[in-house]
């Protein structure tokens, strides 16, 4: 698979009908090894390693409706009390983040109404927060520790 700008960990890979599958440890299940999944496994184990995110506290593909379309985000943070705090789309290694990704994902938001958005292509991770103030998001330079969550 591709080499990422996160750290290397190790994954329950197997092969069935000569097809690649991961050991999605969220999902309890295993799963189509695509890269945007090799970026969503990668990113989620750093989440949860690195910056304290607790696994029982993030949902993977979580269905939500927007402009009466049913879409799906690839992965929802949750406080300790339920409430959504951040929203993150994954992206394969070979796709360009750009101002249509940013907009895709703060579509979702207008849903979920999170705090954080992040967009990450395993190479290139972007964190915004939101300024309730003025209602906007701004760029960000790290992706906050479980515990700095606002």
């Amino acid at each position: 698979m591709y080499t990422l700008n996160l750290p290397e960990y190790d994954f329950r890979i197997i092969k069935e009908n000569d097809k690649l599958k991961i050991f999605d440890s969220l999902r309890k299940k295993f799963v189509a090894l695509t890269p945007e999944e090799w970026v969503r496994q990668n990113f989620l184990k750093w989440l949860c390693k690195e910056k304290q995110y607790p696994m029982s506290l993030i949902s993977v593909e979580k269905g939500l409706k927007y402009n009466k379309l049913q879409k799906r985000s690839d992965a929802v943070v949750y406080d300790r009390n339920g409430n959504p705090v951040m929203i993150i789309e994954f992206k394969a290694p070979s796709v360009e983040i750009n101002n249509d990704t940013i907009n895709q994902i703060a579509s979702y938001n207008f849903t979920i109404n999170a705090s954080y958005l992040v967009v990450t292509n395993g190479l290139q991770h972007f964190c915004l927060k939101k300024d309730s103030q003025n209602l906007s998001f701004s760029f960000i330079e790290n992706i906050p520790d479980y515990e700095d969550l606002e």
